[in-house]
């Protein structure tokens, strides 16, 4: 005869609490009462932050696109036109072959990478 008996004491007060009775078919059912809680946690959060997380967005694109009247009349006027052909013929005209390497002046104080 074993010196435990493997049947579990369970106090008759304690069966019939909500605790208990979660605890016993927790055993039985482990994804239902444990794991689908989790998911659906998991899922109803992302759902919650999603408009919090676009706010954000949001009020960050509104403060970089703000410009004044002003400003937004202007943009468009004083620019010239653009040919491929004129930008082409330019830069041919140019002489690149004589060069000369000229250092950038530093501010004071800056090193200059000379060894």
């Amino acid at each position: 005869m074993p010196t435990f008996s493997a049947k579990k004491f369970l106090p008759s007060a304690n069966d019939r609490t909500i605790g208990a009775i979660y605890r016993r078919n927790l055993s039985k059912h482990p994804f239902i009462l444990f794991g689908l809680p989790f998911i659906g946690t998991i899922v109803a959060g992302s759902f919650f932050l999603t408009p919090a997380t676009a706010l954000r967005y949001e009020k960050h694109d509104r403060k970089i696109k703000q410009l004044t009247q002003d400003e937004a009349m202007g943009l468009g006027k004083n620019r010239r036109k653009v040919d491929l052909n004129e930008e082409y013929y330019k830069l041919a005209a140019k002489d690149i072959d004589n060069w000369e390497q000229k250092r950038v002046e530093r501010l004071k104080g800056e090193h200059d990478g000379r060894l």
